[in-house]
């Protein structure tokens, strides 16, 4: 019955079209209009967050010939003023009015959903919501409508106190904003790196970034041609602000945050954490009075992301219940010690809703090294631009070595960058050339690249080293614990290898994918990840398959492996 339905709607509102279209060609003196049909495609419908992208309605009319001075001459549509009323109540006593320019109206889950609540729907509620459309023939006519349409229609609930910070291909990222209105205005502490560019998304999925006006980001827009959004040069904590009913976002600068009170010392960001912290040593358990504030540079539409015109501005805190809150002055915050000895003081503002200042037994945790370093500029020939496309995998901690394949083809050199999107904590040359060397961080001289080709590449950041190494031919070993080195086939693509295996019997031991005949280079790992073997600690890639034929492919520049029986 519902296909039928729709087909029937679709039908006439291609006909509806037709006569809208034919009144086009006519001129006449307007005196008067009569009603004319609107139609929708459903009339019931449950509304999913999920399905917020599709169209889950859509509307259609006609208005009928306008009464004219001579009654041979028909009237254009484009002489009307058009509005779709949508009400709560089939007497209209409350309406929301929106202004229509053509003969058709579609609603996506999301913006019926937005419809209902401002009409007054209740989440999660069947209500019936009221449609008809509104004509006048000049501006002090009185309107003319369509008959009345009803949708039944199910809003689900949507959470409006969270702006959610997105990454600038629009993926999530963690981190969120906290409006305590749901009103628009969004406030919170965001750790990012210098330049990092961002867009926010409201609850209602309402994607915002910056109006396209050069050399000023802190201008909001939800236009199709927004551009990201970008904070200032300096990395670490800012206290960010931003108004989506202004148009407007600002960012605060904490390159520091001052401590007084029962515990002294210097609190460390942590900016993947979002929180401040210092490892103390406490002479007894109880209470503890401090006291926090912070001195810093607010960057907004006046400064655009220029430092020096940065406005200095001050913050503090004080306590408010088990949470910490922003004062006018620095308030007395009380945390409980819970032993004495080895502690740290943790001064939280991830959750944009609830800050905390508390105290935790135990040192800092010695903390674990990325897992990736990125290599931009290393084949800007190649992609066109300097990307954080490719990457070295983390194979010893203890020393922060990354190892991994590149396929440079670089013009200018490139830099090691110890986080993606991150330009401003890199490593680049202190000593050396395209093939070893030294690093040194922040170093104003990019790494010197090679004669372009696929590179073995290893680095430390511990020791501040680098080595390239030319890949040519490339083996595996291991399966039916036959270790005699087999060759890998090269494909169009550089850095993949395929072979076909026979396993016979047992591999026992895993297998090994190896860089040179002399064994100096191997890879290991597993589920699907290579790693350099630079280490013990990493394993060779296990195998427990059933005899059989298979394919492996190996792709040294994205570290991975697949085995495909055939």
């Amino acid at each position: 019955m519902k296909t039928i339905f729709k087909n029937t709607f679709f039908s006439l509102l291609a006909l509806l079209t037709m006569a809208a279209c034919e009144k086009d060609e006519d001129k006449i003196y307007v005196n008067s209009i009569e009603p004319g049909q609107l139609i929708a495609s459903e009339d019931a419908i449950v509304l999913a967050q999920e399905e917020s992208d599709k169209i889950v309605l859509s509307l259609a009319w006609s208005t009928d010939n306008l009464v004219a001075s001579n009654p041979e001459v028909g009237v254009p549509g484009r002489q009307l003023s058009m509005a779709l009323e949508a009400s709560l109540d089939e007497n209209f006593s409350n309406v929301v009015e929106t202004t229509e320019n053509s003969y058709s109206k579609a609603y996506t889950g999301a913006s019926l959903n937005a419809l209902a609540q401002s009409v007054g729907a209740q989440p999660d509620v069947a209500s019936n919501i009221y449609f008809r459309l509104a004509a006048r023939s000049g501006a002090n006519m009185e309107p003319v409508y369509t008959n009345t349409v009803a949708v039944s229609v199910t809003p689900y609930s949507i959470d409006m106190s969270h702006a959610f910070v997105l990454d600038n291909s629009q993926a999530p990222t963690g981190m969120s904003l906290y409006s305590s209105q749901s009103d628009g205005h969004y406030e919170g502490f965001l750790g990012v790196s210098g330049w990092y560019n961002f867009y926010l998304q409201e609850g209602d999925g309402h994607i915002w970034g910056a109006a396209p006006i050069d050399g000023n980001p802190f201008t909001l827009s939800d236009a199709e041609n927004k551009w990201n959004i970008w904070f200032p040069n300096p990395a670490g904590c800012y206290y960010v602000v931003a108004d989506v009913n202004e148009l407007y976002w600002t960012a605060l600068s904490l390159p520091a945050l001052n401590l007084a009170g029962d515990i002294a010392g210097e609190l460390t960001f942590d900016r993947s954490n979002n929180r401040w912290t210092l490892p103390f040593q406490a002479t007894e358990a109880g209470t503890a009075t401090i006291r926090l504030s912070a001195d810093g540079s607010l960057y907004d539409s006046n400064s655009a992301t220029d430092d020096a015109a940065a406005t200095p501005q001050s913050i503090a805190f004080a306590q408010e219940g088990d949470a910490i809150m922003l004062a006018d002055q620095p308030g007395d915050i009380t945390v409980n010690i819970p032993s004495a000895g080895d502690c740290t003081l943790i001064i939280d503002l991830s959750d944009p809703a609830h800050w905390t200042a508390t105290v935790e037994t135990g040192g800092q945790e010695e903390e674990e090294a990325a897992p990736l370093i990125f290599l931009p500029g290393v084949d800007d020939l190649a992609s066109g631009s300097w990307t954080f496309d490719n990457y070295l995998r983390l194979y010893d901690n203890a020393t922060q070595s990354y190892a991994g394949v590149a396929n440079v083809n670089s013009e200018w050199g490139y830099q090691i960058a110890i986080e993606r999107d991150n330009w401003n904590d890199i490593y680049a040359l202190a000593e050396g050339d395209a093939y070893a060397g030294t690093l040194l961080f922040k170093s104003s001289t990019n790494l010197p690249a090679p004669t372009p080709g696929l590179y073995f590449m290893n680095v430390s950041l511990a020791a501040l080293t680098y080595s390239l190494t030319p890949v040519q031919t490339v083996y595996y070993s291991g399966f039916n614990d036959n270790w005699d080195l087999h060759t890998l086939a090269a494909t169009d693509t550089p850095g993949v290898y395929t072979a076909t295996v026979e396993v016979t019997s047992e591999t026992p031991w895993g297998f090994q994918i190896v860089l040179d005949e002399a064994w100096s280079t191997t890879l290991g790992g597993g589920d699907g990840i290579l790693l350099y073997q630079g280490v013990d600690s990493v394993p060779n890639i296990p195998f427990s398959g059933e005899p059989g034929t298979y394919l492996l492919t190996v792709d040294l520049v994205q570290a991975t492996y697949t085995l495909t029986a055939q």
